[in-house]
């Protein structure tokens, strides 16, 4: 009887294996809402396990995925799937101490090893076969010694790379924006030399098997490299390659230089091959991909058009638009996918967050052709609909945001989801042979959309259709007095453009829509002594439209107001009419 309960044993898993490892599955009728290239198909293997970063997969098909928030459980998640092909056990593990948070950090399987990261440390368990959750001991392997207080600095991320010869790379991103003595200060010049290069924006390479290392320990590999979170080895050519997140707030720090546009699409998020002795030139250069160049930063001379030296250091291998924020990079190496894909890149981009008053960008999963360690074709988009939305305007409106890429045993893509904690199996089940042009129309079309495509300046400006949304309530309720112009009457009714009451804080000026204003008042030196209203009837969305459209016309140039801005001070305690004597 036993033999026979082990004989059943190793058949049901045998048939669990082929089922979901060899056959492939069905995937789920909408694909996990994912929009995919003709003859691929998606599984949801499981969902809302929490905010998932990077994941690796198993040989035998088990799926870890580390968490960006562990409390209350722990940082990481073991999930095995069932006959169905999806999860039926999620089990959180990883009793470690955090140092520098849990964070945007990295997780491969090497060797037999997990190999996990906080945002201060690298650990590693050795995987137990035949059980889920490993019952060895977790081995420290790289400590982050750096002397300051740690949880301040900006880009901590540790993502991992292995390469064939034992060793392991890790970034030491840098701790600031652009190398500013005080960080993110407009108009504030860089340091020369930075000297947060001595121990920080670039890559190191150390033993992948020595326990308790610290930065002495590794050999600076790749300097001049801001922040990289989407790293791998490319074993088809031996060589590591990265993407760097380029920097922030152009057009805020240096107003007169850049356009709100230029700061929506630049700088170039940069597709590094990295070779030993690489300088990518932060922070003194950043790439700017619709010129196709490097150019010197503001904080060292720019304009947005001096070169400088910049084509003496490491040019990218592509140049993607500015804020994309490529978080998981993987070279396929699997047969399930047609030829098109061997050897090639996937990039998971999770998405920008500064790119108002554009709408955001990425939050798809783009691919790359390649051919003898180069690209062998433009970037083409693999998988998109993560967003769930057709313009998305703030981070928080995306349902979801492609974060951790993996391949299974069989070739399968496994893509994790930075906001709930989804996991998708991406299958191939067309015709490998037939597959071309034109089972990739229909991706290529989507570069059309708003979260892929470089945005119109003028048509795609969130902020100018909000305004012009606004015009006809503000010729309704404000131009009477205020008149069509924006100039006032010159007596009893203040102008507009100009006024430093409207282009000023946010907040009094929606009190003063809210709840009126009386007595006087001086605006542009002159002194007005007229009575405005309370126009707390109109919905918080007129009154938005209508101060979007005043900020952003008479020769005014502010930001827009959003109509939870408005709801914010309306649901402040009620206040008597502002009175200004």
């Amino acid at each position: 009887m036993p033999r026979l309960f082990i004989f059943l044993s190793y058949l049901f898993f045998a048939l669990f294996f082929i089922q979901c490892n060899g056959d492939l599955p069905k995937g789920d009728p909408d694909n996990g809402g994912l929009v995919l290239p003709d003859g691929f198909e998606a599984l949801v293997v499981v969902d809302s396990i929490g905010s998932a970063r990077h994941l690796a997969v198993n040989k035998n098909g088990d799926i870890y995925v580390k968490l960006r928030d562990a409390a209350p459980r722990a940082g990481n998640v073991g999930i095995s799937v069932g006959r169905n092909c999806k999860a039926d056990r999620v089990a959180y593990f990883g009793d470690y101490p955090v140092k520098g948070g849990y964070g945007p950090t990295g997780m491969r399987i090497h060797n037999g090893y997990l190999y996990f990261s906080s945002g201060g440390a690298v650990y590693r368990n050795k995987l137990t076969p035949g059980k889920l959750i490993p019952e060895s001991e977790i081995e420290t392997i790289l400590i982050d010694d750096y002397e300051h207080d740690i949880h301040g600095h900006e880009h901590i991320g540790k993502p991992l790379a292995f390469d064939d010869e034992g060793h392991m790379y890790v970034p030491y991103g840098a701790p600031s924006d652009v190398c500013q003595v005080t960080n993110r200060t407009p108009g504030l010049p860089g340091q020369d030399p930075c000297p947060e290069l001595s121990e920080h924006g670039g890559i190191w390479q150390f033993d992948a098997n020595k326990l308790n290392q610290t930065q002495k320990d590794g050999k600076r590999y790749a300097t001049g490299i801001r922040s990289v979170i989407a790293m791998d080895w490319n074993h088809a050519d031996n060589t590591l390659y990265a993407l760097q997140h380029g920097r922030d707030a152009f057009n805020r720090a240096w107003p007169e230089l850049y356009t709100a546009w230029e700061t929506a699409v630049l700088p170039s998020e940069e597709f590094f091959r990295v070779k030993e002795g690489m300088d990518g030139g932060w922070p003194y250069y950043y790439y700017d991909q619709i010129k196709g160049k490097k150019l010197l930063n503001p904080e060292y001379g720019g304009d947005g058009k001096k070169e400088g030296k910049g084509a003496d250091y490491t040019q990218p291998i592509i140049g993607f638009p500015g804020h994309f924020a490529p978080n998981d990079l993987l070279f396929y190496t699997g047969n399930q996918f047609p030829e098109h894909y061997k050897n090639g890149a996937f990039i998971a981009f999770h998405g920008s967050t500064i790119r108002a008053p554009y709408p955001q960008a990425g939050y798809f999963v783009c691919f790359v052709p390649f051919k003898n360690g180069a690209p062998s074709g433009p970037w083409e988009v693999f998988a998109d609909g993560f967003a769930e939305k057709d313009t998305i305007v703030n981070p928080g409106d995306a349902a979801h945001r492609p974060m951790g890429l993996a391949m299974g045993a069989d070739g399968s893509l496994y893509i994790s989801d930075a906001v709930k904690g989804k996991i998708w199996r991406v299958m191939f089940k067309g015709n490998k042979d037939a597959f071309g042009a034109n089972q990739l129309a229909k991706m290529e079309k989507r570069k059309t959309r708003t979260n892929i495509k470089t945005p119109d300046a003028i048509k795609d400006n969130l902020d100018m259709s909000l305004a012009s949304a606004g015009e006809k309530a503000y010729k309704t309720y404000c131009s009477t007095c205020h008149q069509g112009d924006g100039k006032g009457d010159g007596d009893r009714f203040p102008p507009l453009n100009g006024s430093e009451w409207v282009v000023g804080d946010k907040n009094r000026l929606i009190n003063v829509v809210l709840n009126g204003l009386e007595g006087p008042v001086t605006v542009k030196g002159k002194s007005f002594n007229g009575t405005m209203p309370k126009h707390e009837f109109l919905t918080d969305s007129d009154i938005a439209q209508i101060l979007t459209y005043i900020r952003l016309n008479f020769t005014n140039n502010s930001s827009a107001i959003r109509e939870k801005e408005v709801a914010r001070v309306r649901n402040k305690p009620p206040v008597a009419p502002m009175t200004k004597k």
